[in-house]
């Protein structure tokens, strides 16, 4: 079992030495959050200034962004903190989605799964050199010229784990994700019963085991 701590700072510079705290005290990672500021930048500041905590948004909103930002900022985040970013994707709810940050909102699951393949189609694109064709229903990315093109990640890809609180997108993150932020509504019962069945369900449609995906709570 892992333990993790928050990184919820007033000021992204207070990251580093909060950072600093949570891995001397002998935690495994730390979080920060989308609430009042954008949760990458104190992560930055983090990365810079510890040598094995674990670090990841928990969560930043993903329909508040686009694959290819996504895509970017964890890229270099991993390469920032040599291996050790996890990016961390929720969806928030549908008034923050159209009312906040003025972007679509529809299909939250199979959005959800359509864009964490496109992430993983654009980093395809950049470790590997595959051709970038990625035409889905919500996202479409077909354009990297050799300019925006990083090259391959010293450290290799970031894993990505994402937040789940019905059935439809648990099953997205059996099948897509690497790890599963649980929501702390649910009870331990109600993961065991419910929860994991739908995990299962997804890791099926991948072929995959139930080791493949990393519980967080």
């Amino acid at each position: 079992m892992k333990v993790d701590g928050p990184l919820l700072v007033d000021d992204p510079a207070d990251a580093g030495p909060a950072a600093r705290r949570l891995e001397a005290a002998g935690y495994a990672g730390g979080f920060s959050f989308e609430g009042r500021h954008d949760p990458f930048l104190p992560l930055c500041v983090a990365a810079q200034q510890t040598e094995r905590l674990e670090l990841m948004p928990g969560i930043a909103i993903a329909f508040a962004r686009n694959p290819m930002i996504l895509a970017n900022i964890a890229y270099d985040l991993q390469l920032l903190s040599k291996g050790r970013f996890i990016l961390g994707l929720g969806t928030q709810i549908r008034p923050h989605i159209e009312r906040r940050f003025s972007m679509p909102w529809s299909h939250p699951a199979a959005r959800m799964r359509e864009l964490v393949l496109a992430i993983r189609a654009i980093w395809d694109r950049w470790q590997n050199g595959t051709r970038l064709d990625f035409r889905g229903r919500f996202y479409q990315h077909t354009l990297m010229t050799p300019v925006f093109d990083p090259g391959p990640n010293p450290y290799g890809l970031p894993r990505i784990f994402c937040a789940g609180v019905g059935q439809r997108m648990t099953e997205v993150v059996g099948e897509v994700a690497d790890g599963f932020f649980v929501h702390p509504f649910h009870t331990p019962e109600f993961v065991r019963q419910v929860m994991l069945n739908a995990l299962m369900r997804g890791l099926a449609k991948s072929g995959r085991k139930r080791g493949d995906v990393e519980f967080s709570r």
